[in-house]
This record gives structure tokens, C-alpha cells and sequence, in this order.
């Protein structure tokens, strides 16, 4: 829907624009979802999220569905076979962080943390409103996320990439006035509303 009042970066072209109305902000609650988006916000570090978008099913074919008991036992021959790959970003950096993303994921898991349960731990597992104006909120809870997230171990988590998933996956909702999701609190996807 072209014509609807949308936040400013999600009018620029179809791709952005649909991933804005059905992704974006929604809040997502599957752990796997959750680890694969901080994932793939580290592979933009530097380059646009239009470029992670764009790849992103080469992404998800590279990375075994970014399912993360796979993903932790890629090998160097994984990581020489998706250094080859033209469909993703080929950082090897970025590459071997999503291997021990994908561990230090597992390890949470066999301690007995849910990867969802701590992701919203931040935010007593409710969604948290921005102004619709300045990004503070995000910005100021991305400081404290990032900080953890390294505690643990993952990398490319400065507070910029954090933020820009702490908004991608609905922690925070940081859709500016007058967008059309700003007011939508339903867990689906936002073209669902109407």
C-alpha cells in the first residue's frame, strides 16, 4: 500500500517498504528470529540495511536457515565456502562472529536461558514506545543491551547495530509519528491490521 503515511527511511524503494509494513517494529518473540535478526543487523555494520535485505535469502541459504545448532558446527570449510558466496556479505570477521553467535546461543540454551526470555528481559518483556521523534529511548536502552551482549561473548553488537535491531524486532517501537504502524500493537505483521 504506497499511499500510507510510512516512517521516511521506508519510502525510498518496494523492498524497504514492504519489509517496514510486515516486519519492522513487529514484535517478534521467537528465539531463533531473534538471534538470526542480530545476525544479520551485524552483517550490515558499515553498508545499508537495504543491502542485508536484498541478500537476505542468500543469507538464510548460506547459514542453514540460521538455524543455530547447525551454524555452530560450521567448520573452516564453511567459512571458506560462504567467503565464496557472491549472494552475501563476504566478511570473514562477520562470518566467524555468526559461528560463535550461534554457540554462545546453544550455550544460553543449555544453561537454561531462552534466548526470546532474555531479549525482552530488558524491557520486563514489554514492547517499549518511543516518542516518534528522537530514537532516546532505543538509543539509551542499546547502551545497556550492547554492553551484555559483549559480557557474553557476540560480537559486532556495538549500541548503533543494537538499536537498529531493538526497532527491527519490536522491543522498541521507534515507527515515527504519523507512520501507519506506530499504533499497531497486534503480534502480526502490520499489513494484517488493515
Amino acid at each position: 500500500m504506497p499511499d500510507r503515511p510510512r516512517c521516511a527511511w521506508a519510502c525510498k524503494n518496494p523492498i524497504e517498504r514492504d519489509y517496514h509494513d510486515a516486519e519492522w517494529g513487529v514484535p517478534e518473540r521467537d528465539p531463533r528470529a531473534l538471534w538470526e535478526c542480530l545476525m544479520l543487523e551485524g552483517f550490515q555494520a558499515g553498508l545499508a540495511w537495504i543491502t542485508v535485505l536484498r541478500k537476505r535469502d542468500a543469507f538464510r541459504a548460506g547459514f542453514a536457515g540460521f538455524d543455530p545448532r547447525q551454524v555452530a558446527r560450521f567448520t573452516e570449510a564453511d567459512i571458506l565456502r560462504l567467503l565464496a558466496d557472491p549472494g552475501i556479505i563476504r566478511s570473514r570477521a562477520k562470518i566467524e562472529a555468526t559461528i560463535r553467535g550461534a554457540q554462545i546461543f546453544l550455550e544460553m540454551q543449555a544453561s537454561g536461558e531462552d534466548f526470546a526470555d532474555y531479549c525482552w528481559s530488558f524491557t520486563d518483556g514489554a514492547v517499549r514506545h518511543g516518542d516518534g521523534r528522537t530514537q532516546a529511548l532505543s538509543a539509551e536502552l542499546a547502551e545497556r543491551v550492547s554492553k551484555d551482549l559483549k559480557r557474553r561473548g557476540f560480537k559486532f553488537v556495538g549500541p548503533t547495530i543494537v538499536q537498529a535491531w531493538l526497532q527491527a524486532v519490536g522491543i522498541v517501537n521507534d515507527h515515527a509519528l504519523g507512520c501507519f504502524c506506530r499504533d499497531v500493537t497486534s503480534q502480526g505483521p502490520h499489513l494484517a491490521t488493515g
